[in-house]
């Protein structure tokens, strides 16, 4: 069983820079990708950022220019690093973690509140 722990959420002021770590549980280079997804209270959870295994990264394209999805694998975490946050990106953002065999995993989330 993979473990993905996210890191690094808080409250934040509008215009301001947060960095979220995810901390996987075994090498990040057997996953076929890994993305950030967020939730905000009533929405539908949607991807943020991904990148794939060859690094090769992919954004939605409200957070293009402001978002950098980022790995250290020797370190086994995927970053993501938001600047220029917005107060309607207030949620609960999500790592996960995909494999070859169509396996998803999930981190429980932490929590970016954009509020002056």
């Amino acid at each position: 069983q993979v473990q993905l722990v996210e890191s690094g959420g808080g409250l934040v002021q509008p215009g301001g820079s947060l960095r979220l770590s995810c901390a996987a549980s075994r090498s990040i280079l057997g996953f076929n990708s890994m993305g950030w997804h967020r939730q905000a209270p009533g929405e539908q959870r949607e991807l943020v950022a991904s990148i794939g295994r060859s690094g090769s990264t992919n954004y939605t394209d409200s957070v293009k220019g402001r978002f950098t999805i980022s790995r250290d694998s020797a370190k086994n975490t995927v970053y993501l690093q938001m600047n220029s946050l917005k107060p309607e990106e207030t949620a609960v953002y999500y790592c996960n973690a995909a494999t070859w065999l169509g396996i998803t995993y999930w981190g429980k989330g932490t929590l970016v509140t954009v509020s002056s």
